[in-house]
């Protein structure tokens, strides 16, 4: 059943965000759409929004437990999620724990080679511009953050990755890489924003040697490998073992 909503604010590659009776409140539709290459392919998969939104809100929980503030509320239905409307930072955090894809063809790095300490990416949000990668001197020349809630947005990543990697290992699952978004809530408090998904991030099989049976996550879809919500579905169903039961709010 569809949750009533209010009028459609925005529509993205992958989540429709709707207006609520309250104003600090959107409902977000995940959609089954699958992009790669900033929409240059397309196709939709039966089921990819349903999966994303159940793994998103178990993992939004996961965070919430360890003290780190997101803008999930609860589940409205199998694919809507009730989230605090925040203001996003336009700005794409990626942190890599393995280098892998664009990453090894940007820098003279092996695919496969571990990271340690993490390195982390900032990204400009826009796809006129394919989402070019941010220099410190950008970021302040495009003042889109100040230097404390940089600070801070780096702190919540490296705390979003300590969180993640740790989960992912206990249901064997290894944490390549994933890209997160931040936004303003109305007090002004950063939040960890839009999804957590095999959308979102680079996940492998630990059980699995094979470079490419291992890869449960949108790497399937950008290589035309198949099986893209069987992937899913599987890291849907380890998640579950761990955290069964997301929470239902209106």
């Amino acid at each position: 059943m569809t949750p009533s909503h209010g009028p459609l604010l925005h529509e993205g590659k992958a989540k429709r965000v709707y207006a609520t009776q309250d104003s600090e409140r959107v409902a977000v539709e995940f959609k089954d759409d699958a992009t790669a290459f900033n929409a240059l392919k397309k196709a939709q998969l039966a089921g990819k929004g349903e999966l994303n939104c159940q793994i998103s809100a178990r993992l939004f929980e996961l965070l919430e437990r360890e003290g780190i503030p997101t803008h999930y509320i609860g589940l409205q239905a199998n694919n809507w999620m009730l989230v605090k409307s925040v203001r996003i930072v336009p700005v794409e955090v990626v942190v890599r724990n393995i280098a892998f894809g664009s990453l090894c063809k940007q820098m003279p790095i092996e695919p496969g080679t571990p990271l340690d300490p993490p390195l982390l990416d900032l990204y400009y949000k826009d796809d006129a511009f394919g989402d070019p990668l941010l220099t410190e001197a950008r970021l302040a020349r495009l003042a889109l953050l100040s230097e404390e809630q940089r600070k801070e947005l780096e702190r919540l990543a490296f705390a979003v990755n300590d969180s993640l990697r740790r989960f992912f290992a206990s249901v064997q699952l290894q944490l390549v890489d994933f890209k997160i978004e931040l936004g303003f809530s109305a007090d002004g408090t950063l939040l960890v924003a839009d999804e957590i998904s095999p959308d979102t991030c680079r996940l492998w099989d630990l059980q699995v040697a094979d470079a490419q049976a291992r890869i449960l996550d949108k790497d399937r879809f950008r290589q035309d490998l198949g099986g893209v919500v069987e992937a899913y579905g599987e890291v849907l169903k380890r998640v579950q073992g761990a955290c069964p039961s997301p929470r239902f709010d209106g």
